[in-house]
């Protein structure tokens, strides 16, 4: 259990960066503090991944007493607000890359690299850090509840 839940915090302190980072870049297009040639404005994907923030936290919460339900809820709102922005993501920006690859030209950039590429980075990495942290939650969530059905046997 102690291993597990350090896994977890790991991927959610590493879920964290990504999630500044996004948050970044939104307000630097939002906000104009750079040309758009510099940083692009964010695509739609990135907006309703800006709440993949709160499935982080109510795993963060559900550690210090091993609440169940936290750790639930925490897994049900990573598919909903994490995984599937990234998803839809992947689809949003499909057609940019394709034209990126077939015809090489890009139209948004982020400090001089394609912004359809560096997000698909973003994606990629984001899918994994929350395909780990689902993974890791199940077996930290079946701990848990093993323990759970011992102490109700005693």
């Amino acid at each position: 259990s102690v291993t597990l839940k350090s896994e977890i915090k790991k991927l959610i302190y590493t879920h964290v960066g990504i999630w500044l980072l996004l948050s970044a870049q939104m307000c630097v297009g939002h906000l104009k503090l750079l040309p758009h040639d510099q940083v692009a404005m964010p695509y739609q994907w990135e907006y309703p991944y800006l709440l993949s923030i709160l499935p982080s936290l109510l795993g963060l919460l559900s550690f210090p007493r091993n609440n169940i339900s936290y750790l639930v809820l925490s897994m049900i709102s990573t598919g909903l607000f994490s995984v599937a922005p990234l998803i839809y993501g992947a689809m949003e920006m499909f057609p940019m890359a394709q034209q990126l690859y077939r015809h090489g030209k890009a139209y948004r950039f982020i400090f001089g690299f394609s912004a359809v590429s560096v997000m698909y980075l973003v994606v990629v990495v984001a899918a994994q850090v929350h395909g780990w942290q689902l993974y890791y939650s199940k077996k930290l969530l079946d701990s848990w509840f093993t323990s759970t059905q011992e102490k109700k046997k005693k």
